[in-house]
């Protein structure tokens, strides 16, 4: 199943037009570290929480070059990328078909960044970059030819900026649209907190943006990096590609705390209500594949088996099913629209709703709070109709409570619910009969 980018230009799509969610998981080291049946138990089990996109890189930042894959296979014939090993890339085929099988895409990471831009490193490592512009492109097309027909979306970048070496990237783009006919959109994964349009927004190639708001909490909050994209000329959807991961130290400092299930899902819904296209989860031992035996990154402690069912990882289905239970190509972010309750960075209240901004023309409204909340008010002009129906939606359970028909004032401020620590709040305009928020219509 081939994507496009929705006639709205804010939206990812089927090629007949249906709604894509993109929920993604976050596993870089997937290709290069996982045999073929540990790489059919994590997408297995991936496709049955609702994930529909795989992020996982062809060459891989843990060593990726030097280091051989479950199978003792390197991806290179003397680190040169216009000769790429046909028994790496059998395997990776494998996975590819694999994740096809079970109706996910791959967000197919070319390279990791540092084998294109030596940055990052004290002291440096010049030794490491090995793409130029020429190279670039005949890996490119080399890749483009041999997924042609895979259902992928392409990701250049892998953790880095783009400035000073934007041709190698222009180079590499244009060698997978001549490999696989331009038939797949391409995105580019920034360092974080940043976000590719920082570099690339006008080149022809990057169909929608990517940001990544990283792993601090002192870091600029998602939903305000959403808003810029969202804003910006011309018109691309875009979401965040790598935000906080579960059981990832805050700061990388494990003094710090860990992120947990709250932190993934603040981060989801702020970015989904900001006007993202999606919203990608990550793990901290997922992304690296860490289990005995090998060295943990960023404080790994949990073997990536043991981490496939964690809290968080849940929760992702709950953010793609509201999102999926209201017209969806008609959304448009609303911030305006929350009166009171929304207090700093850390407790921001973020709100969208379907229909032209301005218009009483809205069926539905949500706002989605981090914690038990109080003072939230919402102004409810924007619905169309005297009355609304009201919901508390929990994000943890994906199930809604039913707060009944309210007249439409002009303003709402419901009774908060008594667990928590956050809910969604989602008003429908009476006439609209929708089913309760998270199902299906």
């Amino acid at each position: 199943m081939k994507l496009r980018i929705s006639d709205n230009r804010r939206f990812l799509v089927c090629e007949d037009g249906r709604p894509f969610f993109y929920l993604g998981d976050t596993a870089w080291e997937l290709f290069h570290r996982c045999d073929r049946e540990e790489a059919e138990t994590y997408l297995a089990n991936r496709a049955a929480k609702g994930f529909t996109v795989i992020q996982a890189v062809a060459l891989a930042e843990l060593e990726g070059l030097t280091v051989p894959n479950a199978y003792g296979e390197l991806p290179l014939t003397d680190r040169d990328p216009a000769r790429p090993r046909e028994a790496y890339f059998a395997h990776v085929d494998d996975i590819v078909r694999i994740a096809t099988k079970l109706g996910l895409h791959i967000g197919f990471l070319p390279t990791w960044g540092r084998w294109v831009i030596n940055a990052h490193w004290a002291p440096p490592r010049p030794e490491e970059p090995v793409f130029t512009p020429e190279n670039a492109r005949v890996y490119g097309r080399y890749l483009g030819e041999r997924y042609r027909e895979a259902p992928l979306i392409w990701i250049l970048g892998g953790d880095r900026q783009a400035s000073g070496v934007e041709p190698v990237w222009r180079a590499m783009a244009q060698g997978l649209s001549e490999g696989d006919g331009g038939t797949h959109l391409m995105t580019y994964h920034p360092y974080g907190p940043e976000a590719s349009s920082t570099w690339l927004h006008n080149e022809p190639w990057l169909g929608f943006n990517m940001i990544q708001s990283g792993h601090s909490r002192r870091a600029m909050p998602n939903y305000r990096m959403i808003a810029a994209d969202y804003a910006r000329q011309p018109v691309k959807p875009v979401f965040d590609g790598e935000p906080c991961y579960e059981d990832m130290s805050v700061g990388f400092m494990p003094g710090n705390g860990y992120f947990g299930a709250q932190d993934v899902r603040q981060a989801a819904y702020w970015s989904v209500l900001a006007g993202a296209c999606g919203h990608t989860y990550g793990c901290n031992s997922i992304w690296q594949m860490f289990k005995p035996g090998r060295a943990p990154v960023l404080g790994a402690f949990r073997p990536w088996p043991d981490s496939l069912d964690l809290e968080g990882a849940f929760d992702m289905r709950h953010v793609k099913a509201l999102a999926l239970s209201r017209p969806y190509l008609t959304r448009i972010p609303a911030p305006e629209l929350v009166i009171a309750g929304s207090n700093g960075l850390t407790d921001h209240v973020e709100a969208a709703r379907d229909g032209h901004r301005g218009a009483a023309d809205a069926t539905y409204l949500m706002a989605y709070t981090p914690a038990l909340n109080q003072h939230l008010t919402l102004d409810t002009s924007c619905l169309r109709g005297s009355r609304f129906h009201a919901w508390w939606y929990d994000p943890r359970e994906g199930v809604a409570l039913d707060l009944g028909q309210v007249p439409n004032t002009g303003q709402y401020r419901p009774a908060a619910p008594t667990t928590g620590p956050d809910w969604v709040l989602v008003l429908d305009a009476a006439d609209a009969g929708y089913a309760p928020p998270g199902q299906a219509q």
